[in-house]
């Protein structure tokens, strides 16, 4: 069957995808169920034709079949009846949606875990040391309720540049910026240069007023 295997691959009839691979080996699939899902996944009609099925992956229809109903026992795949509207016809498709669904979550498992090592690293160089389970779980909080990595980098970067590392404080922070609705940092820019330039306004107003209280109104009215 190894050799069969490789024949199929060497062949180029079917494209394997790196993370059907590893959801198979996740799944524990048998070799004859993973030519099946290979098979279903390259074939874009998705019709269920055991025949084609079979002589396409180089086994017996019985052990097709097999591998099918075993697919659908682990609520990988199913065989669905679609009706054709215009030609009146049912055809049975195979969907392994369900599959493309677990990769995705996968995906998206790994890349919140790849988030929080690098934010956890971002805070262990800015305060100088690991960080404790407590704050570990208060990070990890953070990012499980939707905050943004440039907010919550952001936030540490504001709370250091202020003179402390106290998670109450970035976390008093990233509160008032989720309350103003800021959800980057370029959010947080806009407002921040917005109140730098009121500020100078305001400074400018105040000289002018305090030029005006100090102007000798009556000296030059001699002139």
């Amino acid at each position: 069957m190894n050799k069969d295997l490789i024949e199929l691959l060497n062949s180029k009839k079917l494209v394997v995808s790196e993370y059907l691979i590893k959801s198979s080996i996740k799944n524990k699939l048998s070799l004859n169920e993973f030519l099946v899902l290979i098979y279903i996944d390259n074939d874009l009609t998705k019709t269920f034709d055991i025949e084609s099925m079979s002589n396409v992956i180089g086994i017996d229809s019985n052990s097709t079949m097999e591998a099918l109903n075993s697919l659908m026992i682990k609520g990988l795949a199913k065989i669905e009846s679609i009706k054709d509207g215009n030609l009146r016809m049912i055809t049975e498709k195979v969907n392994i949606d369900s599959i493309y669904e677990q990769i995705i979550d996968d995906f998206e498992s790994s890349t919140e875990n790849q988030i929080e090592d690098d934010i956890y690293k971002k805070f262990e160089g800015e305060i100088g040391r690991p960080l404790s389970s407590m704050e570990l779980e208060i990070i990890s909080g953070w990012i499980k309720s939707g905050v943004k990595e440039e907010i919550i980098i952001g936030a540490l970067k504001e709370a250091v540049y202020n003179g402390t590392t106290s998670f109450r404080y970035i976390d008093k922070i990233i509160y008032e910026w989720d309350k103003k609705g800021f959800k980057t940092m370029a959010d947080v820019k806009k407002h921040q240069d917005a109140r730098r330039e009121q500020k100078n306004k305001d400074k400018e107003i105040s000289k002018k007023e305090q030029e005006i209280l100090e102007y000798d109104w009556l000296g030059s009215n001699d002139n």
